[in-house]
């Protein structure tokens, strides 16, 4: 995606039901989190949700993305299409999520991509936060879903 695809400060200016594809993809941390399994017993208490260490299988857990972002529902049905319409209901996103953060009206995180302009600085930015999965998850493939509830943990919050 280049820079001449995204409209200069989208994100501020259009709600998110009106951003290109180019835009919405743009808003994405690449933190992880929605890719991990969790725990959400009651549907409406969405902030009351429980995440694990448990990646999807497509997960790079090394990188925090996915190995196979264009096809994944190919191979993962039940994989996260989050759309404007979606975002609503799934305030079980993590805090740091930048369409979770825009719906709210809370902005972007400074360490954002599309504030830093600067990759590194963003990882950097990333890791002070305590914010992305890379080399803090494990892939589903490795784990028995009977051991989910022993790997919930505490640094990623809704």
């Amino acid at each position: 995606m280049s820079e001449a695809q995204l409209r200069a400060n989208f994100w501020q200016h259009y709600p998110l039901h009106e951003l290109s594809t180019a835009e919405w993809e743009a808003l994405c941390d690449g933190c992880g989190g929605c890719c991990l399994e969790k725990f959400l017993d009651d549907p409406d208490e969405p902030y009351e949700v429980e995440y694990t260490d448990v990646a999807c299988k497509l997960l790079d857990c090394s990188t925090g993305y996915c190995s196979n972002y264009e096809h994944r529902q190919q191979f993962v049905p039940e994989c996260v299409s989050l759309t404007a319409d979606k975002l609503p209901d799934m305030m079980w996103l993590p805090s740091n999520c930048a369409y979770k953060r825009i719906y709210l009206g809370e902005g972007l995180p400074s360490w954002h991509l599309l504030l830093t302009q600067d990759i590194e600085l963003t990882r950097q930015g990333m890791r002070r936060a305590g914010v992305g999965v890379a080399g803090r998850c494990v892939s589903e493939d490795f784990v028995n879903e009977d051991e989910l509830e022993e790997r919930i943990v505490r640094w990623i919050q809704a």
